[in-house]
Parts: C-alpha cells; sequence; structure tokens
C-alpha cells in the first residue's frame, strides 16, 4: 500500500524537519520512501510544504495531486490543502485552527498542540520548533512508526547532539501517548514492519555528487551560495576532513568565494596547476560564469561544475525543479565553443558521475558540467549502496621529465594522436622543456600567441576532432523496451523513474521502447535509436524543448521524426501526465 502525506505550514514552522523525521522512521520500519519538500525562497515566513510517500513498493515520482494525510500547521493550509485530499484520507490538524467546511469522506484528528508545548515547557526561544513534534508524536502513534526509529532520524538529523534530541524526543513522547489515550483510529493507513529496504542508503543528490567527487580525488573546491546547489558545497565541506587526511594534514583546499565569477576563476587556477578542480552552482551562476568558462574551454583547462539546476529565466523559482540548462550549457562562451554534459538520472549516478567527471575532464582537457537538478539534488532518494569507483583515476595525457627528455620537443597543442586531445605538462615539472604559457587568444601548437588565419583555423579543427573523440568517452545511454517499437520516447536527468511507471501504466507499454540519455555530446547508440524508430518523442521538464532543438542540431538528417513533450511548471513530472501525453502527444 502505498501512502503519501503532505505536511504544510509555514516557513519557519519546522515542517520540512518533520517530514524528515518521519520519512526517515519510516525507512527503519523497512519501507520505502521519498521525501519531497516545497518552499518559498524567504528564510521565514511564506509557505512550506513536504510530501513524504511511503510503499513496500518502489516508488517513482515523489509528487502527490492527492495526498492521502495531510497535516495542517496553520489556517490558509488548511482551508486550500485538506479539500485535494483522497477519499479516504485523514486530516491532522491543531484544534485551534477553525475547520473548514467538514468532508463527510475523510477522517478529522484535532490535536491540542498548543497545550501540549506548554506541558513541555521548553525555553522561550525553541517553543515554534518544539510544537511541530507534537505533530510528529500524534501521526507517529497513529501510523504505527516506532518512536525509537523516529529518535534514529533526530539523532541523524542533530549528528548524534543529545541535548536538542532529548528535547524534542520529550515533545515526541507526551504527543505520541496523548494520541494512545484521547484518539481513536479510524483511518486504513499503517506503516506495517516490511524488509523492503535492509541495506539500503536515504539521501539527497547532492551528497551523493559530493561523495562522488571526493571519492574520485577533488583537491580543490570554490563556491557561491546559491539555492539549489549550496547543499552540495556543505556536503563537501562536511566529508572532506573525515575522507582526505594524510599524516594528519588535509590533503584539499575548499574556498566559499565572494561570488560566482571568483568561484570559477579559482577553479580554473587549480585546474591548470593540477588539481581536481571543481565548482557548484545554478543557473544565475552559470550566467556569471560564461567568460571564463569560454576560457578553460580554450586554453583546455580541466575543471568540473555541477549546475543544479532550478527555474529560470533571471531569478525565477529559486526553489523550483526544471531542465532549462542544456543548450544554456552545451553552448556556454561566445564563438565556437561546445562543453561536455553528463546527465545523471539517480543519486548512484550523482556519485558515480561525481568522480566519472573529473576523469572524463582531465582526458579531454576541457569543462565538464554535471547537469542535476532541484529534485534529485536537494530531495531525499533511497537507493543501494554506491559502487567504489571500479577503475584508477584517469588523468589522462600528461608528460613527466623522463617522458620529455626522452621526445626531445613538446608543443602544447600538438594534436598527436590524432584525437583532437593534445598532450600537457603541471607545474612543478621541471624539465626545460615543460613550460608553456595558457591564454585565451588566438595561438599555436606551441602555446605561442599567433594571428595567423591557417593557426586559427588548424586550432579549431582540433577542437572539433577533440569534441568527436568526446562522443565515445561520455557515459553511454540507459535503453528499456524490444528495440523493435515502432514509438521511441528519449528522456534525461530526473524524470527517470517517472517514466519507467508511466510504462507500467500504458497498456502498450510494450510497445514503447525508452532511452535515457546520460551524455553530451552523443554518442551512436543515440542516432541508432532515433534512426529504428519511426516516431520519436522527447520529454523533459522545460517550455523550450531544449534537448529536443539540440538533437535536431546535432543528428540534423533525422530531425523530422523528433517530437517535444515539454512540461515546466516547477515540479517534477508525473508519471500520470506522461502516460497520458504519450497516448495524446498534443498535450505536451
Amino acid at each position: 500500500m502505498m501512502t503519501r502525506t503532505l505536511i504544510a505550514g509555514f516557513g519557519g514552522q519546522g515542517v520540512l524537519l518533520m517530514g524528515y523525521v518521519l520519512s526517515h522512521g519510516a525507512m527503519h520500519k523497512g519501507l520505502n520512501v521519498t521525501y519531497f519538500p516545497a518552499y518559498g525562497a524567504e528564510m521565514r515566513g511564506g509557505t512550506a510544504n513536504c510530501t513524504v510517500t511511503l510503499s513496500e513498493e518502489k516508488i517513482a515520482s515523489p509528487v502527490a495531486s492527492n495526498p492521502d494525510i495531510l497535516v495542517a500547521m496553520n489556517l490558509p493550509t488548511f482551508a486550500e490543502d485538506h479539500a485535494g485530499l483522497s477519499p479516504g484520507g485523514a486530516c491532522f490538524y491543531a484544534d485551534d485552527l477553525p475547520k473548514p467546511q467538514a468532508r463527510d469522506d475523510i477522517v478529522y484528528y484535532p490535536m491540542p498542540i498548543k497545550e501540549l508545548v506548554k506541558e513541555v515547557s521548553p525555553p522561550k526561544d525553541f517553543r515554534d520548533y518544539v510544537a511541530n513534534m507534537g505533530y510528529v508524536g500524534i501521526v507517529s502513534e497513529i501510523l504505527g512508526i516506532d518512536l525509537d526509529a523516529v529518535r534514529g532520524a533526530l539523532l541523524t538529523h542533530f549528528k548524534g547532539r543529545e541535548k536538542p534530541v532529548e528535547l524534542n524526543m520529550s515533545m515526541i513522547t507526551l504527543a505520541a501517548s496523548w494520541a494512545e489515550e484521547n484518539l481513536e483510529k479510524q483511518d486504513p493507513y499503517v506503516v506495517q514492519v516490511e524488509d523492503k529496504t535492509a541495506g539500503k542508503i536515504l539521501m539527497e543528490g547532492n551528497t551523493a555528487g559530493a561523495l562522488g567527487a571526493i571519492y574520485g580525488g577533488v583537491s580543490f573546491a570554490s563556491w557561491y551560495p546559491i539555492t539549489p546547489a549550496s547543499s552540495f558545497a556543505d556536503a563537501v565541506r562536511e566529508y572532506l576532513p573525515e575522507l582526505r587526511k594524510e599524516n594528519g594534514k588535509n590533503t584539499y583546499a575548499v574556498i566559499q568565494a565572494e561570488d560566482e565569477l571568483s568561484a570559477i576563476g579559482m577553479a580554473i587556477g587549480a585546474g591548470w596547476a593540477g588539481a581536481r578542480s571543481m565548482t557548484s552552482t545554478s543557473g544565475p551562476g552559470i550566467s556569471l560564469m560564461a567568460e571564463y568558462v569560454g576560457l578553460a574551454f580554450f586554453a583546455e583547462i580541466p575543471i568540473v561544475i555541477w549546475d543544479v539546476q532550478r527555474m529560470g529565466p533571471s531569478t525565477g523559482l529559486p526553489t523550483r525543479t526544471s531542465q532549462g540548462d542544456v543548450m544554456f550549457v552545451r553552448y556556454l562562451g561566445h564563438g565556437d565553443t561546445k562543453n561536455v554534459i553528463l546527465l545523471p538520472g539517480s543519486i548512484a549516478e550523482c556519485f558515480e558521475f561525481g568522480w566519472r567527471a573529473f576523469d572524463v575532464a582531465e582526458r579531454l582537457q576541457t569543462p565538464v558540467f554535471v547537469l542535476s537538478d532541484l529534485d534529485l539534488g536537494m530531495n531525499m532518494w533511497m537507493s543501494e549502496p554506491f559502487d567504489y569507483p571500479d577503475e584508477p583515476m584517469d588523468r589522462g595525457k600528461v608528460l613527466t621529465a623522463d617522458q620529455l627528455e626522452e621526445l626531445g620537443e613538446f608543443a602544447r597543442y600538438r594534436d598527436v594522436d590524432g584525437d583532437g586531445i593534445a598532450y600537457r605538462t603541471l607545474p612543478g615539472n621541471e624539465h626545460p622543456l615543460a613550460p608553456w604559457f595558457a591564454r585565451g587568444t588566438g595561438h599555436d601548437e606551441s602555446a605561442v600567441y599567433s594571428e595567423r588565419p591557417d593557426d586559427w583555423e588548424h586550432n579549431m579543427e582540433r577542437l572539433l576532432r577533440k569534441s568527436e573523440t568526446a562522443r565515445e568517452l561520455v557515459p553511454g545511454p540507459v535503453l528499456h523496451g524490444s528495440g523493435k517499437a515502432r514509438v521511441g520516447l528519449i528522456y534525461y536527468g530526473s524524470t527517470e523513474t517517472a517514466v519507467q511507471e508511466a510504462r507500467d501504466r500504458l497498456e502498450h507499454g510494450s510497445e514503447l521502447d525508452t532511452m535515457r540519455i546520460r551524455g553530451v555530446p552523443f554518442n551512436s547508440e543515440v542516432v541508432k535509436f532515433i534512426n529504428d524508430h519511426e516516431e520519436v518523442h522527447v520529454l523533459e521538464m522545460n517550455t523550450d524543448g531544449q534537448m529536443h532543438k539540440l538533437l535536431q542540431l546535432e543528428v540534423p538528417e533525422q530531425a523530422a521524426k523528433l517530437n517535444s513533450l515539454t512540461h515546466n511548471n516547477g515540479l517534477p513530472l508525473t508519471a500520470r501526465w506522461i502516460a497520458e501525453s504519450l497516448v495524446d502527444p498534443k498535450r505536451g
């Protein structure tokens, strides 16, 4: 049985913490869980809600159009959201809130939250924070969530600090006891002990990507705070001290820069010096980084840039999800710039691409963008434990002093192997042939300034060959289906689970082949998939159909058979919308 709980109130009421605690508590009971927060840009005030979905089976979309349970923490929420409850649903609310027009097809559970807070008597400054734990205690009691599991979730949230845990548990325990004595269970929703989550982890995509970067050898990270990417840098800062020391000394540097321009500049400098270097940001930060990215592309400096996408244009909706940066990032930088993009579709892939992005960047000597989004990056997802990197670090074509001595010559931008990738040296190489001047201006094979037309054309032709080489270095697509269907569906990123549920919903699901793109530029498998199907839909969360346009640009001979399916309202796609759009493509 799948149960979707909507917790809603004002920002600062502890809505998200309550959802976090309930989701972790249910996971400890062995259930599959998703945690989907949604809130405004205000630090305090405004609206905030989160949806916690529990199920014995795998959960596709975290969105709940008609939740089964509502926890209403303020009057606007109570008035608006209880109308959307599913028939047979349950509504928990503070008893000092006036009840809207009652429905006879749902159960109401009034709760004396203010009276319980008085009984606990927390410090004045903590009353609002402790109050939300009253909801946790009562909802846990009615649903059957074990309080030991709830306590474990609090220990995780407060990083083992007993004092805040015990303060919150005093309210939870009191509220649960009150519910046991005063409320009669009248709804069908019970969290039963299952064995669906043994060995699994519950994590945000940003944390997974940060851990992947650490296991991939990141030694320099610069960043500037921006929603929804800040927690990526926070996770890097949190775990590096635990995982990256040598003889008791740190072997890394993490710097919060004064702005995004400084962050990308620092990252490029570190990448030039030989560090595995990265930054993380979102769309507005990418806008500021454009010129520096062009420098790294043309000077051929390896760096990794995580773009946790949010709604644009401009400031847009900072706390809503989107896939709106695809075209922008692919061609970021003036002139003939083509950037490499990795597109994770799960937290496991966030971890994998966290380390793999460095290998690709150093092999190609170029900026590599990893495009996540708010849904994948900031929401919590369940996963099997991550796979440790199964291959050694690929530092690419780096010449040592001994190799230079043997060669007898070195030209930084000469294509020796025919793949467009030149050899490089790193600072600290003491051989007299090693130094070279990194520049964003025109240059010849030896990195010497040049305005000669033939030097320019020769260099750009080599960069084009390198772009062709990149096709087989980025992660290949993931295919589902027989491969013989007339209709194909192309998608990418966080839409993965919703697409798979949509396949199950469609009666003709066996007649639909799907392909999830994981890297740009597109490799031969992507072209073959389009060739093999009469009709191909491209599904994405932006208004312009950016991946659709990118495929038309880069696979022009197949442009006519590509149809764009887009949905862009700030929320993750649902399996229902996808299935209906495939039946009637005009919807998209």
